[in-house]
């Protein structure tokens, strides 16, 4: 069986410098073909521009996806799943895959699709890199600008949680292999260091914390991690199973979405559509079903 093409999951908040650190990936990958799959929704077209053209010879536009209909992690039955199968089915596979998601997305969905079986064979997930801006963080902010971030949210029409900005971040801290606190010249040095301790005490045991610039990581520190996290879940969701602070008890909530399963049921033609539907909405209610979609056949 061939080797799993690794992919690299690539997350934090708007801002923090997600694209920067991708780009200089591009810019030094050394003749490694990497494939990108963007998901910054409504900066999507200034993403793609900046990663387009990144001067390697290896980084083509051919090897850039733009996942556009919204967050990812609300998409990856319809959006991520087909690129992910087309990206997989060309003739010239990539060295490895790296994957920016949005801002608002939740990074446990998304290491779980990967179970799938379209692509559980084929590709792993290497590491879960987490992007932090590490001056907002230290001010008590998870995003330089919390405007732009919730701009983003209400502009995304298929987003389908509500997630508090401080849970977010909390799960991308628990989903991380690598958290990158970003714009580190921007603190003094002590206030640097702290952070990234604090950091590395709120993050699962073995997570790497590393202090960059500008994005500014050499190539094999942040590729190659091996993590293999699809198959290693544990503790990765635990953001939604502690205790909050009081100021956030309201918020407490699981995302059920976070694990996904699909299956066909086959019957008959439906011939009383109205009793099928409130028997379907019966179903919905006892199992807690957040989202579900098919086709139904009804005669006549």
């Amino acid at each position: 069986m061939p080797a799993k093409i690794p992919a690299t999951v690539v997350t934090g908040f708007l801002g923090a410098g997600k694209t920067t650190l991708i780009r200089h990936l591009l810019e030094n990958a050394g003749g490694k073909r990497i494939a990108l799959i963007i998901n910054e929704f409504g900066d999507l077209g200034v993403d793609g521009d900046l990663l387009k053209g990144c001067g390697d010879e290896t980084c083509t536009e051919d090897d850039i996806f733009e996942l556009s209909n919204g967050c990812i992690c609300c998409t990856v039955a319809e959006d991520f799943i087909p690129t992910m199968e087309a990206l997989l089915d060309r003739p010239d596979t990539p060295d490895h895959i790296v994957i920016e998601t949005s801002g608002l997305a939740l990074p446990q969905p998304l290491v779980r699709a990967f179970q799938w079986p379209q692509i559980a064979t084929r590709v792993t997930v290497d590491g879960v890199v987490t992007v932090v801006d590490g001056k907002a963080v230290a001010e008590g902010v998870f995003a330089a600008n919390l405007e732009a971030v919730e701009a983003q949210r209400r502009a995304d029409e298929n987003l389908d949680h509500e997630t508090p900005l401080s849970e977010l971040f909390e799960d991308q801290i628990a989903a991380a292999d690598m958290i990158v606190v970003n714009k580190t010249d921007l603190l003094a040095e002590d206030e640097a260091e702290a952070l990234a301790r604090r950091l590395a005490a709120e993050a699962r045991a073995g997570v790497q914390v590393v202090r960059s610039v500008m994005g500014r990581l050499p190539v094999e520190v942040v590729l190659g991690q091996g993590a293999e996290a699809e198959a290693n879940m544990e503790g990765r969701d635990e953001a939604h199973h502690h205790h909050h602070d009081d100021d956030h008890d309201d918020d407490h909530h699981h995302h059920d979405h976070d694990d996904f399963e699909t299956f066909v049921v086959e019957r008959a033609e439906i011939d009383n559509p109205a009793a099928f539907t409130e028997r379907l909405a019966e179903v919905i209610r006892a199992h807690g079903i957040l989202r579900l979609k098919g086709f139904a056949a009804v005669s006549g």
